[in-house]
Parts: C-alpha cells; structure tokens; sequence
C-alpha cells in the first residue's frame, strides 16, 4: 500500500489522484478507439464522455455524503476531504447516466450505441481505478484468513480514509480491478461482433451489477451504507436495480428485432 506515490516535503502526488487520472485517459482513447472502428464520430464521444466523468465525480462524492451523512452532520469540517475522497462508484455511475440522457440531444448522438461504445470503457476505467483504491487503502475488505489476505500499515492511509491497519483484510479493491479487467475485455470482444445496439450496455449493467452485489459482501468499510440490520449495502440495493434495468433492456431489445 502507496497512499502517497511521490512526496517532495512541499507537495505529496496521491496514488489514487495517478490512478484516477490514468483511467480516465484509458477509457476515453478506448472509447475513442472504439467508436472510430464503428464509423460514429469519436471526437464528440470523447468530448460526450469527458463531460460524463465530471458529473460522475460529483455523483460518486454526493451518495458518499448521502452514505456517511452522520458523520459529515458530526463534524462539518470532514467536507473537506471530499477532495482526496473518490466517492461511491454507482453513485457517479447513476449521475453519469442521468447527464447522459440530458446531454445526448445536445450532442446530438443515438443513446444506445453511444452507451454500447462507452461500456466497455467504463469496465477499464475502474479497473483502473481500483488499483489506485487498493494503493490508497480505501474500500478495504472483511477481516479474513486466506493466503491472498492483505495487511494495511501505512499510517497515512489510517489518517487520510480510516484505514485498519495490522489486520488481515479481503483485498476488495483487487478483486473488483480483477472482475472490471474481466468484463471490459468481454464487453470489448462482444463490441466487436456487432450485436443489436443497446445490448454491450445492458450486458455491462448485468455482468457488473451481478459482480458487484457478490463482492460487496466482502466488504468491510463503513462507507457503503448497511440496511435491513446490517445484511444489504447501498451499493447492493443500487445493483440490483442495474440487473433488472438490464433485464427490461434485454426484452425490449428483443422485441424490437422481432417487429
């Protein structure tokens, strides 16, 4: 664990910053690669996609706040951190959608093979992200025992997030970058075989929202919110809602190519 990646005594680089920044990058030349290869015009997919990931950060920070909002009512002044902190992914995922279905006339693009291009982008990205997590120290796991057990140690992770140190832990963000690794080269090979538009996105809302409900229950930060005693996260309530989108998306995709 590298909380700090470079510390010049005047300034520190985080490691997260790095990988936010590099997955980012990753997934709008991907998108942009993509589109290209489709014929759609990648230039005003990626200007479409930079816009998406600015209100998929303040997304991601807002359901934090939502999540944690006794601790921020306790003490105000934690606001402040919003700016090292990353956020809960679903939440910049669903600010992200909801811009997109502002913006799409705007830039003037088909919403389903738009969202197709971008969702196997979307996977790369947070693979990406994930490791900078990992680096970081935030969304640590269960206390565990296996032989892939991770140990936090590095004080700053413990002051900067709250990170426990000197106990074993579910290394979570390495299995989520692993899945989103998975999914984005799956997604990326089924782009590929040109299927009906609409059905890449849906394929990634399933497969992510599916993954997603089983690795939260190796979770064991408090920045998810815990309904019904403890037993069901934000996270996995928002990813259940993703598989039955998925699932009405699937139908009528269906439907459409039988009329």
């Amino acid at each position: 664990m590298h909380p700090i990646l470079i510390d010049l005594g005047f300034y520190a680089l985080p490691s997260y910053g790095v990988a936010l920044a590099l997955a980012v990058a990753a997934a709008l030349w991907t998108a942009k690669r993509r589109a290209e290869w489709a014929g759609l015009d990648a230039v005003r997919i990626v200007d479409f996609g930079l816009w998406l990931v600015i209100w998929a950060l303040l997304g991601a920070k807002l359901l934090l706040v939502a999540v944690e909002w006794r601790r921020y009512l306790g003490d105000p002044a934690q606001l402040l951190g919003l700016i090292r902190a990353g956020g809960v992914f679903l939440g910049g995922f669903l600010a992200a959608v909801i811009a997109a279905a502002v913006m799409l006339r705007r830039y003037r693009l088909e919403a389903l093979p738009t969202f197709d291009v971008l969702a196997p982008s979307i996977a790369l990205g947070q693979a990406i992200g994930r490791v900078g997590c990992l680096l970081a120290g935030c969304c640590w796991g269960r206390e565990c025992h296996l032989p892939w057990a991770v140990t936090y140690t590095d004080p700053v992770a413990a002051a900067n997030v709250g990170t426990p140190l000197g106990v074993a832990l579910h290394p979570f963000p390495a299995y989520a970058a692993a899945t989103n690794l998975v999914i984005f080269v799956a997604l990326a090979i089924l782009y590929r075989r040109r299927p009906a538009p609409g059905t890449v996105f849906a394929a990634y809302l399933a497969i992510y929202g599916t993954a997603r409900f089983l690795l939260e229950m190796t979770r064991g930060d408090e920045a998810r919110g815990l309904y019904l005693d403890g037993l069901v996260s934000t996270s996995q309530l928002i990813s259940v809602g993703l598989v039955v989108v998925a699932i009405v998306l699937f139908r009528w995709i269906g439907r459409r190519g039988r009329t």
